[in-house]
């Protein structure tokens, strides 16, 4: 799925969805409760709704239900969720009219981007996000254009386009389901990813610069990028934070493949409730993505145990014992610091991921009156999981630095397979010769490992 290539519907499939529409429409004639169409919803469905109040009913499950505030997701992740949604509805069990999912497209085309609440979710499925998702599509809300906050109503007078008209069953549809944990699952694996990427070429780096033991990564993920390494005279044995990184990769690799493949069974899985299927409404429970917060609850988890062993490298890295460089890396150690405080910022980057590896789907409350008693708060597990995921993309430029300040310093042949590499870091990062700031160089560095389109140079790349 590229998430930036304009989206085009062939006419067949919005054939398809008009004949699965009026099948629906079909279906609700009669005195037959239909959840969230002609009854209220949670702890009030067994409410019968009139005639005259089903004709606002869909717009108001919008209105009445968008209590979050700021901050509000990223863009990234937004345009995810949107696109998450429209997925859903070209399954064809939400049942709704080709023009909504036309309008909803259009959205994505013209980058329509609404403001939609990150933190601080307690429903059990993920109405009150997608609340502030789409009722900006009735021109209701707040809109992110270029970084400032706009009513959804002046986005769409912008954009020459009049506010959506809802249809039976529809506003039910837009807030039924998982698309935000989907959203989550589908952006964080790939930075994940990436991120595993640039990990085995820091664990490579180490590996050349300390010119450490290369016997134990024969079958791993960095043994191509260390062929030709220099071995130093006298290391028998490289620190546990050098030789064990390979294999606690792979594991981080083993969790994103997981998550992956939990988000595959998870779009093959009919997400409203009720969904529209062969004729019938059947309840679902879409909404509880518990199986996609507890795989990104265990990312969180392998992320950190990774991070760990991230900072450690780096730590040995400065260390003159294991490096046999100068001490901190420094070209004048003493009245030079080096790059210690480099430590200090990955330290600090590891504090913080620590305090987000405690599970986030765990802490069910009563809600509804009682109606909901169980959440699985997996959107909460992926806010998490992206924001451990930053705290390390910090760490993996302060190995970076590091690993390209000691291969200034040593007088050894690179691992062929890494000179790309180098060379792509030293056209960012000059060599530390005198102490300076390099609070900003972290941050752009760290920015240009997510989105630099090459990746690292001579990594074995990951799919994706």
């Amino acid at each position: 799925m590229n998430d930036e290539a304009p989206i085009e519907l062939e006419p067949a499939v919005l054939e398809r969805l008009q004949r699965q529409r009026e099948a629906m429409l079909a279906a609700l004639n009669g005195d037959r409760p239909v959840y969230g169409v002609n009854t209220g919803m949670g702890r009030l469905a067994g409410t019968r709704l009139t005639a005259e109040q089903q004709a606002g009913h869909q717009r108001n499950l919008l209105v009445g239900r968008a209590v979050g505030g700021r901050p509000w997701l990223s863009p990234e992740v937004t345009r995810a969720l949107l696109r998450m949604r429209l997925r859903g509805f070209l399954r064809g069990d939400a049942a709704v009219s080709p023009e909504l999912v036309v309008f909803l497209v259009d959205r994505l085309n013209d980058r329509f981007l609404p403001a939609v609440p990150r933190d601080s979710l307690g429903s059990a499925g993920e109405i009150v996000p997608l609340a502030h998702a789409f009722q900006t599509f009735v021109g209701l809300g707040t809109v992110l254009e270029n970084g400032a906050e706009i009513p959804a109503a002046e986005a769409l007078r912008r954009r020459g386009v009049k506010p959506f008209v809802l249809g039976p069953k529809e506003g039910a549809s837009l807030i039924q389901g998982s698309p935000l944990a989907e959203a989550y699952a589908w952006v964080c694996g790939k930075r994940l990813r990436r991120l595993l990427e640039w990990q085995t070429v820091c664990a490579a780096i180490t590996v050349d610069v300390l010119g450490a033991p290369q016997a134990i990564y024969r079958g791993t993920r960095i043994e191509k990028l260390i062929e030709g390494a220099v071995p130093r005279n006298g290391v028998v044995q490289a620190p546990i934070s050098v030789r064990v990184g390979p294999k606690v990769l792979e594991y981080v690799g083993r969790t994103v493949e997981e998550l992956r493949q939990t988000l595959r069974e998870s779009w093959e899985t009919p997400a409203d409730s009720p969904a529209f299927v062969n004729g019938e409404f059947v309840p679902t429970t879409g909404y509880h993505a518990v199986a996609l917060g507890l795989r990104m609850d265990a990312s969180k988890a392998a992320l950190v145990h990774a991070a760990e062993v991230s900072v450690q490298r780096l730590h040995r890295l400065l260390d003159p014992q294991f490096s046999g460089l100068p001490s901190q890396l420094a070209v004048d150690p003493g009245p030079q610091a080096g790059l210690t405080p480099l430590h200090k910022r990955a330290a600090g980057e590891l504090h913080a991921m620590r305090r987000l590896a405690a599970p986030a789907t765990l802490g069910s409350l009563d809600t509804s009156a009682g109606q909901e008693d169980v959440q699985a708060f997996a959107s909460q597990a992926g806010a998490e999981l992206e924001t451990a995921i930053g705290h390390f993309f910090a760490i993996t430029a302060c190995e970076l630095i590091a690993g390209r300040q000691a291969r200034y310093l040593r007088e050894t042949p690179s691992a062929p397979k890494l000179a790309d590499t180098y060379d792509w870091l030293a056209a960012r990062i000059e060599p530390v010769v005198v102490d300076r700031s390099l609070g900003p160089e972290i941050d752009q560095l760290a920015e240009a490992c997510l989105t630099s389109p090459d990746g690292p140079a001579g990594a074995p790349a990951r799919e994706a």
